[in-house]
């Protein structure tokens, strides 16, 4: 009677090493996609994609019959991200960068890779700085990513000063900043967090879809929420002043000078688009246009 098999390994590194060089490689590629708002055109291989990803999967489809035309078009995830996700589907590794891990953090999400996202969550930690915090903190709210949330509010109650003049701060959703604000640990006294708050109240709330008197009243009443009171009480002042003769408060929404660090990226991973918003560019390049999964949070 034979006995039982046993599974035996090659060496993994040149196994890696060929299915990397298979990543944008156009030859023997079957799928062709448009990435990002510059339409990157990015090869890849469906059968791959099908079997590590079930959002490919739903995609490209599993059945046999008409396909999916290509290319594809996926207009909402930078290229960068999209060819690192390639490389972590092809190798089951993947080199991340400081200045786009929350790129394909949000893509890991959307995309159901929840080991990838693991491994991003992890690199986010390590690297996390004053200048990256707000966005990750955003990305964290928006996707519901507990641990890394209360990692990010901890990190700006000990940095608080230069964390809230960050551009990033002025770019984050009521949803993230108005917790943030009730917090008792902030290292900042009181005169600076009202200015920042205002701050976000002429520059950040608009981009959300937000008034500036909105805002501060929101605003006012997560101050009144903290011990004291007293960022609700000189955010009501700011608003009486801001309404009257503030700089940037008013009603053209003016932005003021806020002695921002940092440098603004044309769109922050994470964020919300408006209701409605289209992605041109599928129709004219022959592709299809693939929205972006619903977001949480």
């Amino acid at each position: 009677m034979e006995g039982l098999g046993l599974v035996v390994c090659g060496e993994a590194a040149p196994f890696s090493t060929a299915l990397r060089s298979l990543v944008n490689n156009p030859r023997y590629s079957d799928v062709c996609f448009m990435v990002g708002q510059e339409r990157q055109e990015v090869f890849a291989h469906r059968c791959l994609l099908a079997c590590r990803c079930s959002f490919f999967q739903r995609l490209l489809g599993s059945e046999p019959g008409p396909r999916v035309p290509s290319p594809v078009v996926l207009s909402t995830v930078p290229a960068e991200a999209f060819l690192a996700v390639l490389e972590f589907l092809y190798t089951n590794s993947v080199k991340l960068h400081r200045h786009s891990v929350l790129e394909v953090l949000t893509a890991a999400v959307e995309y159901g890779l929840e080991e990838l996202r693991e491994l991003c969550l992890e690199f986010v930690v390590k690297v996390l700085d004053v200048e990256l915090v707000c966005e990750a903190l955003q990305v964290a709210v928006t996707f519901g990513l507990g641990p890394l949330q209360e990692r990010c509010i901890a990190f700006i109650e000990a940095h608080s000063q230069e964390a809230l003049r960050t551009r990033g701060f002025l770019e984050l959703s009521a949803p993230a900043l108005l917790p943030l604000l009730r917090s008792d640990k902030l290292s900042v006294d009181e005169a600076e967090l009202v200015r920042a708050a205002r701050s976000w109240a002429r520059v950040g709330a608009v981009s959300w879809g937000w008034g500036s008197a909105r805002a501060l009243k929101e605003l006012q009443a997560a101050g009144t929420r903290r011990a004291g009171g007293g960022l609700g009480s000189g955010l009501a002042f700011a608003g009486g002043a801001g309404a009257a003769c503030g700089r940037g408060g008013g009603p053209g929404g003016e932005r003021a000078e806020t002695g921002l660090v940092g440098s603004s990226r044309a769109e922050r991973p994470g964020r919300a688009e408006p209701e409605g918003a289209v992605h041109p560019g599928g129709a004219d390049r022959g592709g299809v246009e693939v929205s972006r999964p619903a977001e949480r949070g």
